[in-house]
């Protein structure tokens, strides 16, 4: 099986500087995407991370937190292979992540810094999913898009409990305030899901700076209509910017083949995916941070 991915970040209109990160990596060879370049890794043994950070805290103790998570978990998962299932290992390195941005947060200058995670990592034929904040995870298959992961943030808790619309949920001036983050605490509780991988399924990370600004069909269209990958981001990042471009936008696109089931007729996605754990409810009515 194989990953071609691209990953783009961008500082907006508004922000004087990127707190976002992301990481394309191959786990098996040690190959580490760092700047903006289509890239296509056979799936080894340690299987291919993605995944995108959001960081919070002011001045650059935002952009301090994203680039620890996502380097922690990058050099987590490429130790040698373990007797764990896949969906510890993720779990274990974002907990890891967590606590060496919580580890981080002590030094002057750097308090109250956190960030978001939202990471796939791709072995097998399968994609584990993690998730800490709201940061999110889509996948492409057979002209669907669906979220595959679910917004740890307040107007989603309102919406969950029917006391927002997803329509006044996009407008909520609360949008951007998350229940849980990475490095606030010494201990965080990991979101986590198990996708089937199809032939040709392609998924889209990102940070809010584009899901608050730019619709899932949206980003459906651009996604079928594109002719590359990077085409495909930097149409989606202008198209948040237009629309104000008042926070950082990150967009990672990446799709797997090789030898894969094909998709049957009539199969939803909702079929193939797996919750295998949520943060209680009690981690999520603990005090907002914003994001």
């Amino acid at each position: 099986m194989n990953v071609t991915a691209y990953g783009q970040t961008d500082i907006g209109l508004i922000r004087k500087t990127n707190e976002d990160a992301f990481v394309i990596a191959d786990l098996t060879g040690g190959k580490l995407v760092k700047e903006q370049t289509v890239v296509r890794f056979k799936v080894g043994e340690h299987g291919v991370l993605l995944a995108v950070s959001d960081g919070m805290g002011g001045a650059r103790a935002g952009e301090v937190a994203s680039a620890l998570v996502i380097e922690s978990m990058r050099r987590s998962m490429t130790l040698p292979p373990s007797t764990e299932p896949n969906n510890a290992i993720v779990e274990q390195a974002a907990e890891k992540a967590n606590r060496e941005v919580w580890s981080a947060a002590r030094q002057p200058g750097r308090k109250g810094m956190g960030a978001t995670l939202t990471a796939l990592h791709i072995q097998g034929t399968a994609v584990h999913i993690a998730e800490v904040g709201d940061s999110r995870a889509y996948v492409l298959r057979g002209g669907t898009l669906v979220q595959v992961t679910h917004d740890q943030s307040y107007v989603q808790h309102l919406v969950d409990s029917g006391a927002l619309t997803p329509e006044e949920a996009g407008t909520s001036p609360l949008r951007n305030v998350i229940l849980q983050a990475m490095g606030l605490k010494p201990e965080v509780s990991v979101a986590l899901g198990r996708l089937e991988l199809r032939q040709h399924d392609c998924f889209l990370l990102c940070s809010d700076g584009l899901s608050n600004s730019v619709s899932a069909e949206e980003m459906r269209q651009v996604m079928l209509t594109a002719t590359h990958m990077d085409g495909a981001c930097a149409t989606l990042i202008e198209l948040a910017k237009q629309r104000g471009g008042d926070d950082n936008i990150t967009v990672l696109i990446g799709g797997v083949t090789g030898d894969l089931p094909l998709l049957v007729t009539g199969e939803t996605i909702a079929e193939s995916l797996q919750i295998l754990q949520e943060p209680p409810l009690a981690v999520l009515a603990a005090p907002v941070v914003p994001a």
